[in-house]
């Protein structure tokens, strides 16, 4: 197989692995208030991923959820965590996911608030994920050496 095979054959496959629908975005929707395993650490065994195209919002008609989003909140001691997709904003705070907004008030309030676009299901915990297709991509590039 020839160079340009091979390059061609991985390019594709780095398509198919890192690019995002460009339409929508698919975000966990729960509430630790009503089911706890929304709390961190996340545990999304039973909760179906959503399909953030087929919400809408009564007050902002026409208006497109084009983000995850997670809020932490702290009211007198208890936490909740609430995960859904967003509607107006920006990712991260100034583009940059690895950081979210964050505010206390009085009365022993807290509240953060993260937004990220970069991948379906990104409101989940913190933590490294790879795609499910990074295996495919390593077979093929490896099989293409051969």
């Amino acid at each position: 197989m020839n160079t340009l095979n091979i390059l061609s054959i991985a390019s594709c496959i780095v398509v198919l692995v890192f690019v995002q629908q460009a339409f929508s975005i698919k975000c966990w929707d729960c509430r630790s208030d009503i089911d706890p395993k929304c709390a961190d650490p996340f545990d999304n065994t039973t909760f179906a991923i959503t399909d953030c195209s087929t919400r809408t919002l009564d007050h902002l008609p026409g208006q497109k959820a084009t983000m995850c989003r997670k809020m932490r909140q702290k009211v007198d001691g208890v936490w909740k965590y609430v995960r859904s997709c967003a509607f107006l904003g920006e990712p991260g705070i100034g583009g940059d996911e690895r950081f979210c907004l964050m505010r206390t008030g009085t009365y022993n309030i807290f509240m953060e608030y993260c937004t990220c676009n970069t991948k379906d299901g990104c409101n989940t915990s913190s933590r490294l994920s790879f795609s499910p297709l990074l295996p495919i991509l390593i077979f093929a590039v490896l099989n293409a050496f051969r």
